[in-house]
């Protein structure tokens, strides 16, 4: 069973965002750190351990931006923001340029799948996403059909 996706281009916005909530979603844990160095405050009546903090989780967030900005502007990651479209199958994701080229991603590359109310986001790695909208399948069987493999794959739950 092969299904084909219609022609989908990736804006860098889109990108942008959906890696952000990414990184939201798997380094919460760094909130943790800032807030423990402004709790500093109790302990010493003094300004400076919350400005320090916000400073921290500002600048770590900032960090995460340029990264995702930079990758929208690299050369070698043109690829990723092209018009693409894909064979979907139980075997692996093959993301098409043309009919004669193409990039196979097997399902052990993807560590997680989020399903929102209009797309699928596959998670490759911290800064590879792919993203796929509901409007470039052709039926809504498609859709059942990709999120059944993706059960199977033990990826969607």
């Amino acid at each position: 069973m092969i299904i084909r996706t219609k022609r989908y281009k990736l804006l860098p916005g889109t990108y942008i965002r959906l890696g952000l909530q990414n990184i939201v979603r798997e380094q919460w844990w760094v909130s943790l750190i800032a807030f423990s160095i402004m709790s500093g405050t109790f302990f010493f009546k003094t300004p400076w351990f919350i400005v320090v903090g916000i400073t921290f989780l500002g600048l770590y967030g900032l960090f995460w931006i340029i990264q995702f900005y930079g990758i929208t502007q690299l050369e070698q990651n043109h690829l990723i923001f092209e018009r693409l479209f894909y064979e979907i199958t139980n075997q692996k994701i093959i993301a098409y340029i043309s009919s004669k080229q193409g990039m196979p991603i097997t399902w052990d590359q993807i560590k997680r799948v989020k399903q929102g109310k209009d797309y699928f986001v596959l998670i490759i790695s911290k800064t590879h996403i792919t993203h796929f909208p509901y409007k470039i399948f052709n039926s809504p069987y498609d859709i059942k059909l990709v999120e059944t493999i993706l059960r199977r794959k033990g990826l969607l739950k």
